[in-house]
């Protein structure tokens, strides 16, 4: 028999958790197919949630080692326990998981551990094919969404496997390397590339392109990258790794390009991007065709089959956790007959390096491109009182407005706590703020987020501290 349902979700990921959670607000009874033993998706299980744990705890360790006798505290050095680490990280990853696991009871969703598929059904919502170990099931819904995510892209060239792997396998070392060449200079490769560089490693990272973060404003990309580069992480932009010779204890690298040369590491990361999950889904079967690997949608996240939706890595747009969120629950409201919207505009992206870079709205690029005037408000966090307090005076937040009215068009932050700086730029900037709204309004002193505000000021011609 087929089980009815009024929602069944593929996937358990950022997208799909949130999906099923808020269809259930709404009364629903949902069903939720997941492949993994634990819900959360890549980003909780092997992604955001882990990796950012692991740059927690290395930045930690690195600001014992370098920079407590700064502060007055005198300790011997410090010594990694790079077990109790990893464990700290992995009882984080279950906490969370188990939370939503107790979510899903709370609400009543149903659970189904397995693969999932769509199947024609005469007439009406495909159903879905659940295989599990247990063998197949069948589940009905009127509404069928697709979450299944996106997985870290191979290069066919490389052996992959033991001393070459992707970010799951670098957020499991079991020591430290001596030499890790990161192959791919986005914010994965110069996340976890920096975790290991704290704890100690020689880093080494190849970018096939001339241009690092090439959709981060530029001014923000280059300062961080020569930041990094202070740290002792050595770039090599316009480089590519033609050829990988794997030995019992090493791997040697050769490099054609740029940076062309011979290298020898002992682990090598292969952080080069990321693609849709769409093998297995059945697509074909029920009439949906791919539009450059990604499932095309109409604004209510309705596929070219009726009753089934799509949402986060699995159609256009960045592929971050927060867009699939949002998407998730926009796609729900809309299934209830609400009209709620996403600004994809105002979608803010962060590098969780050291110092952090985080974005919303346009670049200075983007700007030039377009032919749209503006101006340019900076303030360096070298000026902001809570920055020297911390000892993190690197970066600057950056403004870009336009000059007859002052409406914000994009903000760019380098520096301490860029991450949470940057909800209030994009708070204004869904509200249609301006540089005067921003001036208006009363910042706490000391804070970093005075920062934001003197960008402001500087974008109106106005700065007080600078």
């Amino acid at each position: 028999m087929t089980e009815q349902f009024d929602l069944v979700v593929i996937g358990g990921g950022p997208g799909g958790y949130v999906a099923a959670l808020r269809a259930a607000q709404l009364g629903m009874k949902v069903a939720v197919v997941e492949k993994r033993d634990a819900l959360g998706g890549t980003c909780l299980n092997e992604g955001c949630i882990p990796s950012k744990a692991l740059l927690d705890s290395s930045e930690y360790f690195a600001l014992a080692r370098d920079g407590f006798k700064r502060h007055g505290i005198l300790v011997d050095p410090p010594k990694l326990d790079l077990a109790q680490m990893m464990k700290r990280k992995d009882e984080v990853v279950v906490r969370l998981t188990r939370g939503v696991a107790s979510l899903f009871k709370k609400h009543g969703i149903t659970l189904v551990t397995g693969t999932g598929r769509l199947v024609a059904a005469g007439g009406g919502t495909p159903q879905v094919a659940v295989v599990s170990t247990e063998g197949e099931q069948m589940l009905g819904g009127k509404h069928v969404l697709l979450a299944t995510g996106s997985t870290a892209m191979t290069i066919p060239t490389l052996p992959f496997g033991g001393r070459i792997g992707e970010a799951r396998d670098a957020l499991a070392y079991q020591q430290v390397p001596e030499h890790l060449v990161v192959v791919g200079g986005g914010y994965i490769g110069l996340e976890l590339g920096s975790v290991w560089l704290r704890l100690g490693a020689k880093v080494t990272v190849v970018e096939m392109l001339d241009t690092l973060l090439p959709n981060t404003d530029q001014e923000i990309a280059r300062t961080l990258i020569k930041s990094l580069e202070k740290q002792g992480m050595t770039i090599l932009p316009g480089t590519r790794v033609t050829k990988a010779e794997v030995a019992e204890a090493s791997v040697t690298l050769t490099l054609a390009g740029k940076g062309a040369q011979t290298l020898t590491c002992d682990q090598m990361l292969v952080a080069a991007g990321r693609r849709p999950c769409t093998e297995g889904l059945g697509l074909e079967a029920v009439g949906i065709r791919l539009e450059q690997g990604r499932i095309p949608v109409d604004a209510n996240y309705q596929t070219a089959c009726t009753g089934v939706y799509a949402v986060g890595d699995l159609i256009p747009g960045p592929m971050l956790a927060h867009k699939a969120m949002d998407e998730a629950v926009v796609c729900i409201e809309r299934m209830h007959g609400e009209l709620p919207e996403i600004d994809y505009n105002l979608i803010p992206g962060v590098v969780y390096t050291q110092p952090e870079a985080a974005s919303v709205g346009r670049t200075e690029e983007q700007l030039k491109a377009g032919g749209i005037l503006y101006t340019t408000g900076k303030f360096p966090f070298m000026a902001s009182g809570r920055a020297k307090a911390m000892d993190e005076t690197e970066g600057f937040v950056k403004v870009l407005a336009a000059p007859e009215s002052g409406r914000i068009l994009g903000v760019h932050i380098l520096g301490p706590r860029a991450s949470e700086l940057i909800a209030e730029a994009t708070a204004v900037m869904a509200f249609g703020g301006s540089v005067e709204d921003v001036a208006l309004i009363t910042h706490a002193h000391p804070t970093l987020a005075e920062a934001f505000r003197e960008a402001a000021l500087g974008a109106a011609g106005r700065a007080v501290h600078l």
